[in-house]
């Protein structure tokens, strides 16, 4: 029930969520005797493409489906969550975007020069092989791991098309053929892409002692009082994502930077004594507010979606000193 709640929560206005829960004690007996016969499988996705702040596609499980997502990480969450390092602020509970750009604000206020990193094609990248394995060694029940790998293999199919092969020392061909690829928009994917990036974040905080550090989903950010510390952690952070976790990272943005000049990060812009909001949010905040005005005004929509997204966009930005 637990998990339903939580899956329904915001959303109870949706066809799907309605259905479901018309007949809510039988569905939900029905979807634990599914799990239980080992007859449970994942329904197909309906995706769809966004273009904010990137082209990206969207898959949408059918919502029976979310329920097992959302038991799944209640059941096996905490087994991570427990060494998670603390500068990991995405889809955890109790952080989230507010303490990464507060995290990045103590950082550039504290340290003199700061390194971005980014993981290209994040999502798309996750091997199945190395993510499986990793979610064996802390869940060990059969059954809980079955229901995973048929996660994790539902979400191969979204990202065949445009992703470039990595190929590593003594990989054949056939590397090319490795199941990879999470899909955007479950709830199991957003919590093992911090399972799958856990060891990295262990490797830059005990092994490469960077102290001032910070990650929310696959945007990184190190810092130190010297460029030329940061120049040679760029190199090993890229090897060690390479090796170890089969992940590129973007080489062009790859440069240390003062923290004086401003750092982006997350929507803002931050300094040592101050944040901003970047400009291209506003222009693209301005556009979208402007559309929401006039479909409002044209009767497409009611006062409260207006209204929502209105304070959607207040509650981003009164967090930069604008």
């Amino acid at each position: 029930m637990a998990s339903f709640q939580a899956a329904a929560a915001g959303k109870r206005g949706s066809a799907a969520v309605a259905r479901f829960e018309y007949r809510l004690g039988d569905h939900l007996l029905r979807l634990q005797q599914a799990l239980a016969e080992e007859t449970w499988r994942p329904g197909p996705y309906q995706r769809f493409v966004i273009h904010e702040p990137k082209r990206r596609t969207i898959s949408a499980a059918p919502f029976a489906d979310r329920i097992v997502h959302h038991a799944l990480v209640r059941i096996t969450g905490p087994r991570f969550e427990r060494d998670f390092c603390s500068h990991s602020c995405a889809n955890r509970v109790g952080y989230g975007t507010l303490r990464a750009v507060q995290r990045m604000s103590d950082l550039c206020a504290r340290h003199p020069w700061a390194l971005r990193l980014d993981v290209r094609q994040h999502f798309q990248s996750i091997d199945h092989e190395v993510l499986l394995a990793m979610l064996a060694r802390r869940v060990p029940a059969p059954p809980l791991m079955r229901v995973a790998r048929l996660i994790v293999d539902s979400g191969a199919e979204p990202h065949d098309t445009g992703f470039e092969p990595l190929y590593l020392p003594g990989d054949d061909l056939l590397a090319a053929c490795r199941p990879r690829g999470l899909p955007i928009g479950n709830l199991t994917s957003q919590f093992w892409s911090n399972c799958y990036l856990d060891p990295l974040d262990q490797f830059i905080r005990r092994q490469l002692r960077c102290r001032g550090y910070a990650r929310y989903v696959d945007d990184m950010v190190l810092c130190a009082d010297v460029s030329p510390v940061l120049r040679g952690w760029a190199r090993e952070v890229r090897d060690f994502a390479r090796d170890r976790l089969r992940l590129r990272l973007h080489e062009h943005s790859a440069h240390a930077q003062p923290t004086r000049g401003g750092v982006p990060w997350l929507g803002f812009v931050v300094y040592p004594t101050h944040r901003l909001l970047k400009s291209r949010k506003v222009v693209a905040a301005t556009r979208r507010l402007t559309r929401a005005w006039e479909d409002w005004q044209a009767d497409r929509t009611g006062f409260h979606t207006f209204d929502a997204r209105v304070r959607g966009w207040v509650g981003h930005a009164r967090y930069a000193d604008s």
